[in-house]
C-alpha cells in the first residue's frame, strides 16, 4: 500500500540517520519497527483509524461491549457486577468516542472517567462500565497494531498465569465438613494446586441474630471443621483459600483469622466490609493469616490509603470493574512499591479471564488470579466466545499470543442467554 510503503521509507530514512551519528548502535530500531509496520494488517495508517460504533449486551450480570472502527477491526470487553441497568450509560459513553482514536487508551478513559466526576465516576457502575470499554480499546489497539495487549502493557515476566479454583460450594445449602472435604479432593483431581471456599452463612443454625453479624461459637466451629476438613483431604501443598464476603464484625474477622491459622491459608479474603481501612489493619497486625481485599474497591485510588498504612497483605482488585487492564497495572505497580502481592478477583467469562491474564503476565508482583469452577460445568461458558486454545491446565491458563486479547465473543450463541427486554448488540 502506498501509505504503508511511505511510513516504512520514512522509517528507514531515520535508521539510516542514526546510522551516521555515535548512536549507530540505535540503527536496528527504526528497522524493528519496519518489520512491526509489515506486518500489521490494516487498510489505512493507525493514525487514520476511528471509532465508528459501540454496541453491548447482557448476559447473567455480565456486560459484553464491541468497538467498531473504521478498518474493520473491532475490540471486545467485559464488565462484572455492577453493570445491570447500564445500557444507556455504555450507548452515552459510545456517543463520546465515536471518532476517536482507538489507540489513545490512556487518553479515553481519562477523558470519560473526569467528565464524569460528579456524574459517579470514582466507583460502581460508572466505573463497572468504563473497565469494559477500556477493555475494548486495548483489544482494539492490539488487533490494529498486530501485537498482543500483554505487549502494549510493556511485555510479559511470565507465559502461564497459576490460577485457584473457586470451588462454588455455596453456604447457603448448609454443606457439612464431608462436601469441603469432597470438592477438595475434586479440584485436586482437577489439576488445581489452589481452591477457594466460601465460610459466610447467613442461614447458619447457629447464628443469634440475622442482622448481627457477629459469630456465634457454633459458627465459629462450623468454620473451622470445613476448612480443617479440606486441608485434611488435599493435604499441606494446596493452597487453600477462604472468603468470607465482607459480611461479619471486626471481632468475627480477628476470631476467624486466628482460629484458622494452623491451617495455613494463602488468605482470609474480606472477613469485614472494605469501607474501614483501619479495621483491616487491626486484623492484619493480629494474625499470621494474611489478609486479602480489593473485590469491591474502585480505580488505583481505592488501593492508595490500605497500602500505604500496610492494612492488607494482598491486593485482590477485580479488573472487570475496577477500572480496566490499564488500571489493574497500575494498582499492581503501586502494591508493589509496598511489596505486596497483586491477586485478581476475576468472575467474568473466558474474555475477562485472559483479558486479566494480559495484565497478570506484565507485572512482577502477580501470585495468583480467580478461576470459576463453572467453566467446567455450564455450557454457556464455552458456547459464548471463540477460542481454539486449551482454557486451563494444572492449574495454569497459557497466555494468549493473538493480536489483542485473543478471545472473541459469539454473539449468535449469546443470544439466548441474554437479558430479556434489553438491547442487544443493537
Amino acid at each position: 500500500m502506498k501509505q504503508d510503503n511511505s511510513r516504512r521509507s520514512f522509517l528507514s530514512k531515520a535508521a539510516l540517520a542514526a546510522a551516521m551519528t555515535p548512536l549507530a548502535p540505535l540503527a536496528g530500531f527504526g528497522k524493528g519497527y519496519e518489520a512491526a509496520i509489515d506486518k500489521t494488517p490494516m487498510s489505512s495508517p493507525p493514525s487514520d483509524l476511528k471509532i465508528t460504533d459501540i454496541k453491548c449486551g447482557y448476559i447473567k450480570g455480565s456486560l459484553f461491549v464491541k468497538i467498531y472502527t473504521n478498518q474493520n477491526i473491532w475490540g471486545c470487553g467485559e464488565g462484572v457486577d455492577a453493570v445491570p441497568g447500564t445500557y444507556h450509560l455504555v450507548k452515552s459513553f459510545g456517543a463520546r468516542l465515536k471518532g476517536q482514536n482507538p489507540l489513545n487508551v490512556h487518553r479515553l478513559f481519562e477523558n470519560i472517567r473526569k467528565g464524569g466526576f460528579f456524574q459517579g465516576a470514582q466507583a460502581g457502575m460508572y466505573v463497572a462500565v468504563l473497565s469494559a470499554i477500556e477493555t475494548a480499546l486495548w483489544d482494539v489497539a492490539g488487533k490494529a497494531l498486530n501485537i498482543p495487549v500483554y505487549q502494549l502493557l510493556g511485555g510479559k515476566f511470565r507465559d502461564k498465569i497459576r490460577v485457584y479454583c473457586d470451588t462454588a460450594l455455596y453456604q447457603r445449602n448448609l454443606p457439612k465438613a464431608q462436601d469441603f472435604a469432597d470438592a477438595a479432593s475434586k479440584a485436586k483431581s482437577m489439576g488445581f494446586n489452589a481452591m477457594k471456599f466460601d465460610l459466610d452463612q447467613a442461614n447458619d443454625p447457629n447464628k443469634y441474630d440475622a442482622y448481627n453479624w457477629t459469630a456465634s461459637p457454633g459458627e465459629l466451629e462450623r468454620m473451622y471443621e470445613q476448612i480443617a476438613a479440606a486441608r485434611e483431604a488435599v493435604g499441606p501443598k494446596i493452597d487453600i483459600l477462604v472468603d468470607m464476603h465482607g459480611r461479619y464484625d471486626a471481632v468475627t474477622g480477628h476470631a476467624v483469622a486466628k482460629k484458622l491459622e494452623p491451617l495455613n491459608l494463602l488468605w482470609l479474603e474480606e472477613p469485614i466490609p472494605a469501607e474501614n481501612i483501619e479495621a483491616y489493619k487491626l486484623i492484619s497486625e493480629s494474625t499470621t493469616t494474611p489478609i486479602a481485599v480489593g473485590e469491591n474497591q474502585y480505580l488505583a485510588y481505592g488501593f492508595r490509603r490500605m497500602l500505604e498504612i500496610g492494612a492488607v497483605d494482598i491486593v485482590m482488585p477485580d479488573l472487570q470493574k475496577t477500572g480496566g487492564l490499564g488500571e489493574g497495572q497500575r494498582i499492581a505497580n503501586l502494591a508493589n512499591l509496598y511489596y505486596t502481592p497483586f491477586a485478581p478477583h476475576m468472575v467474568a467469562s473466558f474474555l475477562g479471564a485472559m483479558a486479566s491474564c494480559h495484565v497478570c503476565a506484565s507485572v512482577p508482583n502477580f501470585l495468583i488470579l480467580e478461576w470459576q469452577s463453572y467453566f467446567h460445568t455450564d455450557p454457556m461458558f464455552k458456547e459464548i466466545v471463540h477460542y481454539d486454545g486449551e482454557w486451563v491446565k494444572d492449574s495454569f491458563i497459557t497466555l494468549s499470543e493473538k493480536p489483542g486479547i485473543g478471545v472473541e465473543i459469539n454473539e449468535e450463541a449469546m443470544k439466548k442467554y441474554a437479558t430479556p427486554n434489553v438491547p442487544f448488540f443493537e
